[in-house]
């Protein structure tokens, strides 16, 4: 008997064929205080074309820092479309403890899964322009010249922000191992 290697596929086609009622993009009911944003971007690959069978999770405090409450879960996926494209309706989530107990700045923590991964990618998103982000202990880590990969732009109306996810290349997302 011979045994052959299977290929691996974290997320592959099957999340578009038959996982999709795993897909929550709207964390944030009405009923949610705070500051409301949506979050899209596109997943691209090393040579700028689009990943279209990637699943973007993230995970974040509510308004008052806290995660995971009974109204609040605070956990989203999105799955990318032919064009990377995914996209979140959420609200900024308030500061949390970080290393040695000091505040953070208002983030939210990113998984990616995709094709060819083994292992899923994490990294964070950071709010443009809160006064909190250059005192962040984890931001502070990244060198300055990248730290901007990881703070999302605002996009047109109020609360609409874009973040895009680079795998590779010159503008390549900052990754974080854990």
């Amino acid at each position: 008997m011979s045994l052959q290697a299977s290929t691996s596929q974290t997320v592959g086609p099957y999340l578009h064929i038959g996982l999709t009622w795993l897909i929550i993009e709207n964390l944030a009911a009405a009923r949610i205080p705070g500051e409301r944003v949506t979050i899209e971007g596109r997943v691209v690959d090393g040579d700028g074309k689009p990943v279209n069978d990637a699943a973007v999770e993230i995970w974040q405090a509510d308004s008052r820092g806290r995660y995971g409450s009974k109204s609040f879960r605070g956990f989203g996926r999105s799955a990318t479309n032919e064009k990377g494209m995914y996209r979140f309706q959420t609200i900024k989530p308030g500061r949390v403890p970080g290393p040695g107990g000091k505040l953070q700045a208002p983030h939210i923590a990113v998984n990616i899964f995709m094709r060819g991964q083994l292992k899923q990618l994490v990294t964070r998103i950071y709010f443009p322009g809160d006064l909190a982000n250059g005192a962040d202990p984890v931001l502070r880590l990244v060198p300055a010249e990248r730290r901007g990969t990881l703070i999302a732009n605002k996009k047109g109306k109020p609360g609409a922000l874009e973040w895009n996810v680079f795998l590779q290349g010159r503008n390549e997302t900052v990754f974080f191992d854990c």
